[in-house]
């Protein structure tokens, strides 16, 4: 482990892994024998996204009789939580592995401490968001939104995204699911997609590597629509699950949630 100007540096073999806890805790840059995985930038990388994924219609959310409004950081809408616009602290960082958390704040109504953990080898890298209340129970979410590069270097194969869901979560004209499930359609996506069994997503850069998303969760979102990346975001529950789908974090039950890219080279 190094902490550089830029971030918490893990590192296994040829393979290193950039944290950076003053931008969210994103992953900064995965590099694999070289190639560099994600697209950068500041607002790409890798983020988290906690307590809720995807869009929360019209920043609303209720828990029990009590209504909440959030802040419409993608109106009419809110999106991705507030994770990703916070600072978090380094609670452990080795050569290969770290922890990190932040206390869940305004605007977010309730109070809270989120933790994520990264674990890297060789051939892997397993992470953990875990989210806990001492106090009030509250419905939450947690996932990932990862920016993989479409192309590994100009000249290479354009990523192609292998999986094979149970079903889609139909999308209406407001970019939330209307409530019904129907056979999953082709691409491009910016779609919500039912795995019961776990999330199992393959992306593949022909003749360079070849990662697999693996997760207990059961919803997987895919976006393809930008030219420079492609998107592969296990999570909790679907987009608008706070409304949809809510599952409360309480004091005897915080909600967690792992995933796993393994990868090999071709």
């Amino acid at each position: 482990m190094s902490n550089e100007e830029n971030g918490v540096l893990l590192s296994a073999g040829d393979v290193e892994l950039t944290v950076q806890p003053d931008n969210g805790c994103r992953i900064a840059g995965l590099v694999i024998g070289g190639a560099q995985l994600l697209r950068q930038g500041e607002r790409y990388g890798t983020f988290p996204m906690v307590p809720w994924c995807g869009r929360v219609a019209n920043g609303q959310f209720r828990n029990g009789g009590v209504l909440h409004r959030l802040p419409l950081n993608s109106p009419p809408h809110a999106i991705h939580g507030t994770g990703r616009d916070s600072v978090w602290r380094t609670a452990r960082a080795g050569k290969s592995e770290a922890s990190f958390t932040y206390d869940l704040a305004d605007p977010w109504p309730y109070p809270g401490r989120v933790t994520q953990t990264f674990e890297l080898t060789e051939q892997s890298l397993t992470l953990a968001l875990g989210i806990e209340t001492y106090d009030t129970s509250f419905p939450a979410q947690a996932g990932w939104h990862p920016w993989f590069r479409r192309r590994l270097d100009a000249d290479g194969e354009e990523a192609r995204i292998d999986f094979t869901p149970a079903w889609q979560e139909k999308r209406g004209s407001d970019h939330l699911p209307t409530g019904e499930r129907i056979a999953p359609l082709p691409g491009p996506w910016d779609d919500c997609f039912g795995m019961p069994d776990g999330v199992s997503v393959t992306v593949t850069w022909q003749g360079q590597l070849e990662l697999t998303v693996t997760s207990p969760a059961r919803w997987v979102v895919i976006y393809d629509e930008q030219e420079e990346a492609v998107c592969v975001e296990p999570q909790s529950g679907p987009p608008n699950g706070l409304n949809t789908d809510p599952r409360l974090v309480t004091p005897l039950e915080p909600l967690e949630l792992t995933a796993t890219w393994s990868w090999r080279r071709l």
